[in-house]
């Protein structure tokens, strides 16, 4: 990360003054595209009679000269974002944005574009009460850097797996602390690499240790019972908004958001009826189509209504600047059943990404003109994963020739290799464990492919469980894995078995540095990758 830019380094003191003038905010009905603002202060109400913005604010999609801004209010009321590149407002720009209604739980994001290139943006966003337009709820504060128009040292950061297993916000073990050692190391961007919520995971008030000590969750009625209402699966995104760890980091750390299994319920895919006795919805697809709603609703992406959902696509690809390109995959939305996973043929049951997202992918990574391809895939390659006793519900099936799911993925690498496509790397969570694993063709059962990297990380705030056996149908070989064969599942993370990743370019050599870290911000594992030319 280079430190030469002053705004990056005052940031924080930003947001702390912003905080402490949080009453003070001066807004005015203008021209959106105006870039002076006007002085004639809003009128300032008790806090029960203004809105409020209860969970924050925050930013995704970061890509070129845009960005999203999201945050939610507690009432019917229009969303207001201010933005400069200094810290004072002097000479920025303010856009009024959507109304925050009920059918969106009173979420609310604006698209601001045209954005200058590598600067630091400071933002505050606030509500206009719709019945009474001279009210607006105190301001909550934010700031992001745009990408680079020019080669300039890129940090990035990546894990998933937030408040599962039933581990949840604990007040006396600090929150969700894994969240404020990824801020702290001053990241450009975040990929969320899935299972953001367990709407399948219920909180119990306390949970005894091994240890005699008690693990105390902050617990609503939301996150009580598996979610099956929208209004359940609504309530489990805003149950992380709660701890300030969250809140600070999504202020500062624009996300790049994708969905693994527990956003819906564990293991499933379209078409699937559950046999789960939680669960008085059996239909997986009524079920898909709540969690989706308030993933889309929740995360900081370009989501237009719930009428428009096609349109709100979650795999989706982001440029940042000369050195980097991002691939985020949905492997959720366009899968097969689960099965034993060993069709000759592929068919619509081997689905993973489905034709029209796997060409997507394809046409993607062929016009990219960076120097690095990172994949986003929210399931690992080469680990097994399984579904029960017979099935399996990621790619692996074990040791062999490619079958089932696995023809997707060697179409795809035979496409790189066969096109050429040069510094493709993968990144994904998922295991609940950290490792690193090279893709050798000379030791793989199928072996048309160019050797490629995949790392590994989290849990974020979620239990810790033992490796995964690695399969050799493309030849992964284990280079570093956090946990120990037969260590015991489902650890606290008061256990300090918490990971995630951070990707570093450098802007003169384009060498990627991955490294690995723990709860507390220590380098357990890093490598240095140099750019194929």
């Amino acid at each position: 990360m280079s430190s030469t830019n002053p705004l990056k380094f005052n940031r924080r003191q930003f947001l702390l003054n912003s905080t402490i003038a949080a009453g003070g905010v001066i807004v005015t009905n203008i021209v959106p595209k105006s870039p002076v603002f006007a002085q004639a202060p809003a009128i300032i109400t008790s806090d029960k009679t203004r809105p409020t913005i209860p969970y924050g604010v925050a930013t995704g999609d970061i890509s070129e000269d845009s960005i999203i801004v999201w945050s939610r209010s507690d009432r019917p009321s229009r969303m207001l974002v201010e933005y400069s590149t200094n810290e004072s407002f002097r000479n920025g720009s303010r856009v009024f944005g959507p109304p925050a209604l009920e059918d969106n739980d009173f979420t609310a994001r604006i698209n601001l574009r045209n954005l200058p290139p590598d600067q630091q943006i400071f933002y505050r966003v606030t509500f206009q009460d719709l019945d009474y337009r001279n009210v607006y709820s105190a301001p909550v504060s934010g700031t992001f850097r745009t990408p680079p128009k020019y080669k300039r040292d890129i940090f990035f950061v990546w894990g998933g797996d937030t408040a599962g297993q039933g581990w949840g916000i604990n007040p006396d073990f600090g929150g969700m602390k894994i969240y404020e050692t990824m801020r702290q190391t001053q990241p450009d961007f975040f990929i969320h690499s899935g299972d953001n919520i367990y709407a399948d995971g219920p909180m119990q008030s306390e949970v005894p240790l091994g240890d005699g000590t008690i693990w105390k969750n902050i617990v609503t009625e939301e996150k009580s019972k598996v979610a099956e209402t929208l209004k359940e699966f609504r309530g489990n995104y805003q149950y992380n908004l709660l701890d300030e760890n969250v809140k600070r980091f999504n202020a500062e750390v624009p996300m790049l958001a994708q969905w693994d299994d527990h956003e819906v319920t564990n293991n499933w895919y379209p078409g699937e009826i559950l046999s789960d006795n939680r669960y008085t919805v059996k239909d997986v697809n009524t079920l898909a189509e709540r969690g989706r709603q308030a993933f889309l609703e929740y995360m900081p992406i370009d989501y237009k209504t719930r009428f428009d959902a096609d349109r709100s696509k979650i795999y989706r690809s982001f440029n940042y600047g000369l050195s980097l390109d991002i691939f985020m995959l949905d492997e959720r939305t366009y899968r097969g059943i689960n099965t034993p996973n060993r069709q000759p043929v592929q068919s619509k049951e081997t689905d993973m990404l489905g034709q029209s997202q796997l060409q997507w992918l394809k046409v993607q990574l062929l016009k990219s003109k960076s120097t690095w391809k990172v994949i986003a895939s929210d399931m690992p390659l080469g680990l097994i994963i399984r579904d029960g006793a017979t099935d399996f519900e990621a790619w692996a099936n074990g040791d062999g020739p490619a079958l089932g799911r696995e023809l997707e993925i060697a179409d795809l690498l035979r496409f790189i290799k066969n096109r050429n496509i040069k510094n493709v790397v993968w990144l994904t969570a998922d295991v609940h464990y950290a490792a690193v694993h090279y893709y050798d063709p000379n030791k793989a059962q199928f072996q048309d492919f160019k050797p490629f990297w995949e790392f590994v990380a989290g849990p974020l705030n979620s239990g810790t469980f033992g490796p995964n056996q690695l399969e050799n149908t493309f030849g992964p070989q284990l280079i570093f894995q956090s946990n120990p064969p037969g260590m015991a599942s489902n650890r606290p993370p008061s256990a300090g078995l918490q990971f995630f990743g951070g990707v570093k370019i450098d802007a003169n050599t384009q060498v990627m540095t991955v490294t690995l870290r723990n709860l507390v911000g220590e380098t357990i594992y890093s490598v240095d990758l140099p750019p194929e030319r």
